[in-house]
């Protein structure tokens, strides 16, 4: 007979080899800053049909961050509260409409001070329920770093960096699921806004404006007909660029639907 205790560490074994692989494919997905080459075909009919599946209140967390016996998951942000990263908080408002969160603020040593309007940008905590209550945690620590560093497993894995590649691991917490050609549109839309709408020169934030205009004179949002995290990071670039009120008429009436979306307003309030 095989010794149970031998069958119990074959077992875990496998478990664990199981975590490695599955944190391994998540780390080589988020590492990849996809662009698209400029093409000589038009793909908008091609997104109005593609197929993906439907946002759902009961994705996997096991799945997508790797099941910690039981454990709550936990997402550890460090930004700089120079220049808040304001998707990741209009995500974090998307992210407790499908889960039950734990959400925190905290202040690093290495700043000085923080304005109130940053500490309380998760709202008024309620009053808290024991831990094993919750599905996922939510920490953001005000730091001084560079750019935004993210975590959801403290102890194992280096940090995924950078405003669009966070918001891009946020958003897929959300289970919904896209073809080749429309992700790769969504990757090139959160770059653009990052790398030129929020970064970029004034003769390129024009550039990419015109072309928002054009691609929302043909659909309700940057990508397909509902929102994307694309939407996300480029509504708050446009906020953060001081650019909103220079925008042409498509793109003004898509940021009033963006602001429509009860996600957005914890960001419309941070900004008064």
């Amino acid at each position: 007979e095989v010794d149970p205790s031998l069958q119990a560490l074959e077992s875990r074994q496998e478990e664990i080899l199981k975590r490695l692989y599955e944190l391994k494919s998540a780390v080589d997905g988020l590492s990849k800053m996809i662009q698209t080459p400029d093409a000589d075909f038009d793909v908008t009919n091609i997104i109005q049909t593609d197929d993906h599946s439907p946002l759902t209140a009961n994705a996997d967390l096991d799945l997508m961050l790797g099941r910690d016996y039981g454990a709550l998951k936990d997402i550890v942000i460090n930004a700089n509260p120079a220049l808040p990263p304001l998707s990741l908080l209009v995500l974090h408002s998307l992210l407790c409409e499908r889960y039950k969160i734990l959400s925190a603020v905290h202040t690093h040593s290495s700043v000085k001070s923080v304005p109130e309007n940053l500490l309380k940008c998760f709202g008024e905590q309620t009053k808290r329920q024991p831990r094993q209550e919750y599905q996922l945690g939510f920490t953001l620590i005000w730091k001084d770093v560079p750019k935004p560093q993210m975590k959801f497993s403290i102890q194992t894995m280096c940090p995924i960096e950078g405003e669009g590649n966070i918001a891009r691991f946020l958003f897929s917490l959300l289970g919904q699921k896209y073809s080749a050609v429309t992700s790769t549109l969504i990757d090139s839309w959160v770059d653009t806004a990052i790398f030129q709408l929020k970064e970029g020169s004034t003769k390129e934030k024009g550039a990419v404006l015109r072309s928002m205009n054009t691609a929302l004179g043909k659909t309700s949002w940057l990508v397909g007909n509902e929102l994307t995290v694309a939407d996300i990071v480029a509504w708050c670039a446009l906020q953060q660029t001081g650019s909103a009120n220079a925008a042409p008429a498509n793109v003004q009436k898509w940021m009033k639907s963006c602001e429509n979306l009860a996600p957005f307003s914890s960001v419309i309030k941070l900004l008064k």
